[in-house]
């Protein structure tokens, strides 16, 4: 499968530089802009907020396209033909990094612009990324049954935080993709951006430089009320009825945290077991919420509140930002604020 993905993609790039590189009598419709503005790629809503904000007064001299735009999940997102044109004749490409992003290199392999700023934000953070981890209580994933079944369960229960690495055969630990969700990890990648802005257009690098660190202080701004919030908690455990995409920002104000499934799990339900000990968490610790992340399926939140000894408890929803859509975007919704509602969340989660 993945071969025939790397012909498909060879063979539509192919295309593009072509005509990219053919001169007709009749335009051909990539939706490219025009020479004097600059083309920016993204891939989901932060960069694209995150870009924005660099940009500021210049955001009229460039067109900025995110390609995640219609609600669709980074894990599951796939390339059209029309996406890939546009990535190998922009200026500037931006993405994730983590291996749901594994497409990108065959997209990148015979772009039509050789000068294009390419930004791979996991290797930006390079040694302050995080793996994937598997906590006490968690649904482990279907290709790790076989693992499971060969531990007994206490010896499960005694296991904290353990490191999740998928990809054992390749030598290469699992990362938690999901880096935007971290404040500290934001001022660093928004501030890279605007460092490549400037390579790109020289003329404005003063301009780019001033609004990376004027939303920089807008981050740190925000961050510190989210360590004030934190200090003055009353608990200080999370509890997911959900995949859990937040180990970033748990890490970041030394929170704890129970979750049915990893960031990346493609599991939609939990067995019996982990719903138990999840409910269990919450008589023990007197937790009154769970949490869920965007959607509209709470469905194993439900059931663990029906499990536990009170079954009264709420449900709050933290954004993970993974299915921004357009509409969204036009209503005025910024990174900012939905990390603000985000600290709202949180601070009823642990008071």
């Amino acid at each position: 499968m993945k071969k025939i993905f790397t012909i498909i993609m060879t063979s539509i790039l192919t295309i593009a530089t072509l005509c990219a590189c053919a001169k007709t009598d009749v335009p051909i419709e990539t939706n490219s802009v025009s020479d004097d503005k600059i083309s920016i790629v993204c891939t989901i809503f932060p960069e694209y907020d995150w870009i924005r904000e660099v940009l500021g007064e210049h955001i009229q001299n460039a067109d900025v396209t995110m390609l995640l735009d219609n609600g669709v999940d980074l894990h599951s997102y796939q390339p059209t033909t029309d996406d890939i044109i546009k990535i190998s004749t922009c200026d500037m490409f931006v993405y994730v990094g983590g291996e749901s992003d594994s497409w990108v290199k065959d997209a990148l392999k015979e772009a039509a612009n050789k000068d294009m700023v390419i930004i791979n934000l996991m290797d930006v953070l390079g040694e302050t990324l995080k793996t994937e981890e598997l906590i006490e209580g968690m649904e482990m994933e279907e290709h790790d049954h076989t693992h499971e079944e060969a531990q007994d369960h206490e010896s499960q229960e005694a296991v904290e935080h353990e490191d999740v690495d998928d990809h054992e055969h390749e030598g290469a630990p699992a990362y938690d993709e999901h880096i935007w969700l971290s404040l500290k990890n934001a001022k660093v990648l928004s501030s890279y951006i605007g460092e490549k802005l400037g390579e790109i257009d020289s003329k404005n690098a003063s301009d780019y430089a001033h609004n990376a660190k004027t939303y920089v202080e807008k981050l740190d701004l925000l961050d510190g009320k989210y360590e004030v919030a934190v200090s003055h908690a009353s608990q200080k455990t999370l509890l997911f009825g959900d995949r859990f995409p937040f180990r970033y920002l748990v890490d970041d104000y030394d929170l704890s945290y129970y979750a049915a499934f990893i960031g990346c799990s493609a599991e939609t339900e939990a067995s019996f077991e982990t719903i138990a000990f999840l409910s269990g968490k919450m008589d023990e610790l007197g937790l009154h919420s769970v949490l869920t992340i965007d959607g509209v399926q709470h469905k194993i939140a439900e059931t663990i509140i029906q499990n536990t000894q009170q079954k009264n408890q709420s449900i709050l929803t933290l954004n993970s930002m993974q299915s921004i859509t357009s509409k969204d975007m036009e209503s005025g919704i910024t990174y900012l604020s939905i990390m603000e509602n985000n600290l709202d969340v949180l601070k009823a989660a642990l008071n």
